[in-house]
């Protein structure tokens, strides 16, 4: 059976598409006879890592226009997600695990003042890339690109399905909870969890499965 829907992950920040997260999806997909696409966020240059350039690739690569969309977006790439979502009428689901909504308001405080400014200064912060294993250089462009970015323009009603844990120390559960109770088409499931998500997996699918209308695969 050929379902003509197309399934796209986003991973996140500092992440690749063989993260854990993204092949348990690809993997889960399979067994719906659904080729889950993992685009390469990196592009073969973190260092020049921009959300504007995210979103101008996965948009590229979207299928033709008759094809409906659902993206699966995690941390950074849930976020990636929802302004494509926004931007896309193509886009007719979305399913977020710990979206980093308000990022850079959560990820700049923790690099403390006197790193922040040797960032601007220098151009180039040293990241550790969990995708390569070592830290990479990303220019300070990133942050200036992010910060025209605001959830608050993110109002297309579309059905929205947010996972986040409430021991999200990286982005937290806050942030989730704000962006859905103002956005009545989004059912937020909270989970007992940090936020890699990781260990929840398979509270996570069958849930995906619901809301995506997926036949449940008998062994």
């Amino acid at each position: 059976m050929v379902i003509l829907r197309s399934f796209i992950y986003l991973h996140g920040f500092a992440s690749s598409p063989k993260s854990a997260k993204a092949q348990f999806f690809k993997d889960s997909l399979a067994q719906a006879h659904i080729d889950l696409q993992i685009p390469d966020l990196n592009a073969g240059d973190f260092s020049q890592l921009t959300i504007t350039r995210q979103l101008t690739q996965v948009a590229a690569d979207f299928p033709e226009d008759a094809v409906p969309v659902t993206l699966i977006g995690s941390s950074l790439g849930g976020l990636i997600a929802a302004h494509l979502a926004q931007r896309h009428p193509q886009v007719e689901r979305l399913i977020l695990l710990a979206p980093a909504f308000g990022f850079l308001s959560h990820y700049l405080p923790k690099l403390g003042d006197r790193e922040l400014q040797s960032w601007q200064q220098r151009n180039y912060l040293m990241v550790y890339h969990h995708g390569e294993g070592q830290s990479l250089p990303l220019s300070y462009n990133f942050v200036v690109d992010a910060s025209q970015y605001h959830e608050d323009v993110l109002q297309r009603p579309l059905p929205t399905l947010i996972f986040h844990g409430s021991q999200d120390d990286v982005i937290p559960i806050t942030a989730s909870r704000e962006f859905a109770q103002l956005r009545p088409w989004t059912q937020l499931v909270e989970l007992e969890c940090d936020h890699t998500l990781d260990k929840v997996t398979a509270e996570i699918w069958p849930a995906i499965r619901s809301f995506c209308q997926l036949p449940e695969i008998s062994n």
